[in-house]
């Protein structure tokens, strides 16, 4: 299987209170493509000395040419609190579905 691309073409981040290390914007992408997979409303993402919930917004957002599914985070740092507000990029949405049949030719 394809290595996963880089965080920055999964997610384009609109606005943020607390910078994104890699492993924090991947988690957000994992989280935010499942509930956009799902339709759900909530999710939460847990790292080690962080933990969030994930609120999908239910529309969509654009960041000049690139536009896709909206998402937002309340995020519980060591630091203090943050908030993430990002999109799934067409790639990140590209992504989530060979992931997830990926996932279900391997359940079958």
């Amino acid at each position: 299987m394809a290595e996963t691309p880089p965080y920055w073409y999964l997610i384009s981040v609109l606005f943020s209170t607390v910078p994104l290390s890699p492993d924090l914007a991947m988690s957000l992408y994992e989280v935010a493509s499942a509930l956009h997979r799902s339709g759900e409303g909530h999710g939460e993402v847990v790292q080690e000395k962080m933990e969030g919930k994930v609120r999908n917004l239910q529309r969509s957002f654009a960041l000049g040419a690139i536009t896709g599914p909206g998402f937002e985070a309340d995020l519980e740092m060591e630091s203090g609190r943050g908030k993430v507000r990002f999109l799934l990029t067409r790639e990140g949405l590209e992504a989530g579905k060979r992931r997830a049949r990926v996932d279900a030719a391997l359940r079958n």
